[in-house]
């Protein structure tokens, strides 16, 4: 170890003893160590002790008991143990640009925080301020802190955040002490977006050296921040990983507990407390201070009377109250979709030909595709003429002949993409439009309407009975481009009574709808076609992340247009043109449990 590494696990030392409410003395001779060796530079610790701190005098007798622990076995014991009895959250608060330890534990002493979640609503609500010798000012210093950190890390897509996450995932399961990884936080309740990512590791021997050595791994650019068995990196691509290693037997706990959300997590564990356990860190305890044992997940919320959550529900809406009656969803499956009806092919702005996205959406194990390329309005996307149009409807009817007369059970449907102009009215007139199996109507221009412009605009194309499926209703692209103004619960509740589903369009710079709206339209019985927005055979992959954000959104199999069978869909259709969409919609089941929207 050099002397620089040294020094450091010296501050780390001094910041954990005053956390810990140690003697001011102590403190400062360890933070006096740390400068006195950090001036010896890049030299080897073990030759500095011969050397330049060979003095009796020049570091004090505490410290160098720990720096002779960390030059005869590269880590400190002292170290591990403050590492091991801190709280989490207070390891999180100390990465607060100008919170120091002394704050910190006045701060826990106070008002028996433990994340940096609850400190921010206690800087909200005035309880920080009301702490002796902070203040107003101080509470606003907090919160720009906490600002300041989530700035550090910028969000990244949901499948890209994941990609990163499995790859490290697979360098980490390479460590000859690593038991058991998995991926936890916001990728695991499938947000979005996401900022971090976080990895719960079950590893043999000190939880700690093992998270110091993961923090040397290949593709790892810089340790962003240290403190024992967790571990903050960031790595090449600018991804940042939040590391936290523990014992094998307390995985479970650690993986529910970093899976979140905080809301969540605190919902949790009041219903542990009302029943006299405690969960503190990654233990439960009963009465008597007994661990009791968690080997999974559902383990846990059986032990409080719970259903198992799925990861996604763990939002803090309704999902602990449901789960208390055993009334949770039963979750969509990917396996629950038989087809795709947004599917685009080289007849406008897709890469591949009828058949090949045919051939993909069979690969996959789906009973039908719908086709439906852009409208003639949107010409920059290579929107189809009518003569185009008749030529693709005749290639479709030759596709399904070939399917019939082989036996197959595969339909290819013609759809179209249509748009929805501004002023209201869908691309192409009525009797040309009765041609298609379905139509999808879409904005795609004009977003910069207020909200009443947009909205009147959609309600107005919702009128028009030929529309089965109102396309990706907001327009936002992730990271990219604002959802445009519209009232969308107004939308939503006016496609269910018409009998219009709503796209949830799993392009993933898309996802729109997204999970909340899909909360919003379960209660008001509207369905929901998850789209794959797919332009090449790859494109169909978007399908999973579809069904991810409709779990989100906590809809079943009997929420989504496409998980039914192709003639349904096609009577979907033709009700709402023959005026019957409100009987063909489904109907709202009071029975049905219902997830609050928030």
């Amino acid at each position: 170890m050099d002397c620089r590494a040294a020094a450091h696990a010296l501050t780390q030392v001094a910041t954990l003893l005053e956390l810990h409410g140690e003697d001011r003395f102590t403190v400062q001779a360890m933070q006096g160590a740390a400068r006195a060796v950090a001036a010896c530079g890049d030299r080897a610790l073990g030759e500095a002790l011969q050397r330049e701190l060979a003095a009796a005098d020049t570091v004090a007798p505490a410290a160098r008991a720990v720096l002779d622990d960390l030059a005869a076995h590269e880590g400190s014991s002292l170290l591990e143990r403050l590492q091991e009895e801190t709280p989490e959250g207070l390891l999180e608060m100390l990465r607060i640009p100008g919170l120091g330890p002394a704050r910190i534990r006045a701060i826990h002493d106070g008002l028996h925080l433990e994340s940096v979640q609850a400190l921010e609503e206690a800087a909200r609500d005035g309880r920080l301020a009301a702490l002796p010798r902070f203040g107003a000012r101080t509470a606003d210093r907090v919160l720009k802190g906490i600002a300041d950190l989530r700035d550090t890390g910028a969000y990244v897509l949901w499948h890209h955040a994941r990609a990163e996450a499995e790859r490290f995932a697979e360098a980490v399961r390479g460590h000859p002490d690593v038991l058991q990884v998995a991926i936890a936080g916001s990728i695991r309740r499938r947000m979005e977006v996401v900022r971090d990512v976080d990895l719960v590791v079950a590893v043999r021997g000190a939880p700690s050296t093992v998270a110091a050595a993961l923090g040397r791994l290949r593709g790892v650019r810089d340790v962003l921040f240290g403190s024992g068995r967790t571990l903050t990196v960031r790595l090449e691509h600018g991804v940042r990983v939040d590391l936290a290693c523990v014992r094998p037997e307390q995985f479970a706990l650690a993986l529910w507990r970093a899976t979140g959300s905080a809301a969540h997590v605190q919902q949790v564990g009041a219903r542990a407390a009302a029943r006299g356990l405690v969960l503190g860190g990654d233990e439960l305890r009963d009465a008597d201070g007994a661990v009791v044992a968690i080997p999974d997940e559902a383990t846990l919320y059986a032990v409080l009377d719970l259903a198992y959550v799925p990861p996604e529900l763990r939002e803090a809406t309704d999902e602990v109250a449901l789960a208390a009656r055993g009334a949770l969803p039963a979750l969509l499956e990917e396996s629950q979709l038989v087809g795709a009806l947004h599917c685009h092919s080289q007849y406008s702005d897709g890469g591949a030909t009828i058949a090949e996205m045919a051939e993909a959406a069979r690969g996959r194990g789906l009973r039908y595709l719908g086709v439906s390329d852009h409208s003639q309005s949107n010409t920059y996307a290579g929107g189809l003429s009518r003569d185009a149009i008749a030529r693709q409807h005749d290639e479709i009817d030759a596709l399904n002949e070939g399917y019939a007369s082989a036996g197959t059970d595969f339909r290819v449907l013609k759809g179209i993409e249509a748009d929805i102009l501004p002023c209201g009215r869908v691309d192409y007139d009525g009797a040309f439009l009765d041609r298609f199996d379905f139509v999808i109507g879409s904005v795609h221009t004009r977003y910069g309407l207020n909200a009443q412009q947009m909205t009147d605009r959609v309600l107005k194309a919702l009128d028009d009975p030929h529309i089965t499926i109102l396309g990706h209703p907001t327009g936002r692209l992730l990271l990219t481009r604002e959802p445009y103004a519209i009232d969308l619960e107004a939308v939503i509740a006016k496609a269910g009574a018409v009998g219009v589903a709503i796209e949830l369009n799993a392009d993933p710079h898309r996802l729109d709808i997204d999970w909340r709206a899909c909360r919003i339209a379960r209660a008001h019985g509207t369905l929901v076609s998850i789209g794959p927005d797919a332009h090449s055979p790859a494109g169909f992959e978007n399908l999973e992340i579809g069904v991810a954000m409709a779990r989100k959104g906590g809809l079943t199999a009997a929420d989504v247009l496409n998980a039914r069978d192709v003639r349904t869909v096609q009577a979907f259709a033709r009700a709402r043109r023959d005026g019957r969409g409100t009987d063909a919609a489904r109907a709202t089941d009071a029975a049905v449990p219902r997830l609050r929207v928030v």
